[in-house]
């Protein structure tokens, strides 16, 4: 474990020793290095708690697809970053890096903490380097009260958790989560239970997010930049359903379950809704994201082997999908300078190789088959029925609006004439088509062999 995770942070100050021309093709190659470096956790599954486990930290098949989706994507975030950073003087340039690498090197403790109170204090960590790379970086003046929205929801939330923590490890003796695995947890009385299962579960929750408490990531998907938008959605909201996973163990089960995932799965259909009316690009795919992790917030819920397998895919593949789609938004908005998705029309005449990649992107955001977002939210909708059938109308009203608003905005951007502002358009880079390639041939692999994330 060791061997990844120290050259991980000596990312952080290799951003401020390597010289200013070779920066970014420095960064850039040491984090692909890092990303050949992680796939050997792919190949090992049963071997993984043996091989790259120690006191504090440890790999299993849950934690090791989401540890790669972040390597993956790294590189791919200092690349998108290139042109917003371009006018910036070196000690930013710099500053940014940084953050980016700290946040992955959090990222990677946090989704492989062995115990309770070191996984929160990491989960909590991982906030500080995203709220600034939102408030410093983002482009509108809007972003300040974005982080506060991020702070808040995300911090006040999450102090009940800390609690429970404390009272569990008081309880049990005990906090890693191997070990609680194996104890029979102590009785409590139901309220106790229901207050214990709240505290838990609200900070999750809420990062995922779960409908009704999603407000902060629409504003802070349009005010971040490229690289913090990638990472919020990729990873980040993933750490909502990983603490769900891992938390599972330690709570007795409750009727709370009930109304939450009556939330998520109604979620889906609200924010489908909302998604049709929508005239900005990336709030579009924000809340395209909440609709997607109320199908993984009900399959975590469920604790059954199906549906904690389901949620992981679909996590996996939905990383990589919202990846493409802001990399995709980011292109159009560096070119036509407004994320209005009336004033995108025509691009397939300006950038007709970029229509492909927005097809391959919109086609696996609604789950065409045999993509790896469908094996994810077929196995996630089979154990949803099989929990309660009623669960099938949401569930599939959802998928319905999901496909008809991922055409619209596929049809919205490409086709139509250019309008006047548009005529000087110029096409794709070369760094552009790198990053839509590596996002596709990750898809496409898994969607090859979805036996390597299950």
């Amino acid at each position: 474990m060791l061997k990844i995770l120290i050259p991980t942070m000596m990312l952080i100050p290799s951003a401020t020793l390597i010289q200013h021309k070779l920066l970014f093709t420095s960064m850039t190659s040491y984090s692909m290095l890092m990303t050949l470096l992680s796939l050997q956790w792919l190949h090992t599954p049963m071997m993984l708690n043996n091989m790259f486990s120690n006191q504090y930290l440890f790999i299993d098949q849950i934690s090791a697809p989401l540890i790669i989706l972040s390597f993956w994507l790294l590189p791919m975030m200092i690349i998108a970053s290139q042109n917003h950073l371009k006018m910036e003087p070196k000690s930013r340039k710099q500053g940014f890096l940084m953050n980016i690498a700290a946040l992955q090197t959090l990222l990677v403790m946090t989704l492989s903490a062995n115990n309770m109170t070191l996984f929160y204090i990491l989960f909590e960590a991982t906030l500080i380097p995203t709220l600034i790379i939102i408030t410093r970086w983002g482009s509108q003046p809007k972003r300040l009260t974005a982080g506060t929205y991020f702070m808040y929801y995300t911090l006040l939330r999450s102090l009940p958790l800390l609690i429970a923590i404390l009272f569990l490890n008081n309880q049990e003796n005990n906090s890693n989560f191997l070990m609680l695995t194996l104890l029979k947890p102590n009785t409590h009385n139901q309220l106790t239970n229901n207050v214990l299962w709240l505290a838990c579960m609200t900070a999750f929750l809420v990062k995922m997010p779960l409908y009704g408490v999603h407000l902060w990531l629409p504003k802070a998907h349009v005010e971040a930049p490229i690289a913090g938008s990638m990472v919020l959605a990729a990873v980040l909201l993933k750490l909502g359903g990983y603490g769900i996973i891992r938390m599972t163990p330690t709570n007795i089960s409750t009727t709370l379950i009930y109304p939450t995932i009556a939330m998520a799965t109604w979620g889906i259909i609200m924010t489908g809704l909302t998604c049709l009316r929508k005239t900005d690009l990336k709030a579009l795919i924000a809340y395209s994201s909440v609709g997607h992790m109320g199908l993984v917030a009900s399959a975590t819920l469920i604790q059954t082997p199906w549906s904690t397998s389901g949620a992981v895919i679909l996590m996996v593949a939905h990383g990589l999908t919202s990846s493409m789609l802001f990399c995709l938004a980011n292109m159009l908005y560096e070119r036509t300078s407004t994320r209005m998705l009336i004033a995108m029309r025509g691009m397939q005449k300006a950038m007709p190789l970029m229509t492909s990649y927005w097809l391959i992107a919109s086609l696996t955001n609604l789950a065409l088959p045999p993509t790896i977002n469908l094996i994810g939210e077929i196995q996630i909708m089979t154990t949803l029925f099989n929990w309660s059938p009623l669960t099938i109308m949401m569930t599939a009203t959802g998928a319905a609006i999901t496909a008809i608003y991922s055409l619209q905005m596929f049809m919205t951007s490409q086709q139509g004439h250019l309008t006047k502002d548009s005529k000087e358009v110029y096409p794709a880079q070369t760094r552009e088509l790198l990053i839509m390639i590596v996002h596709a041939l990750a898809i496409l692999l898994l969607t090859k062999d979805s036996e390597l994330i299950k």
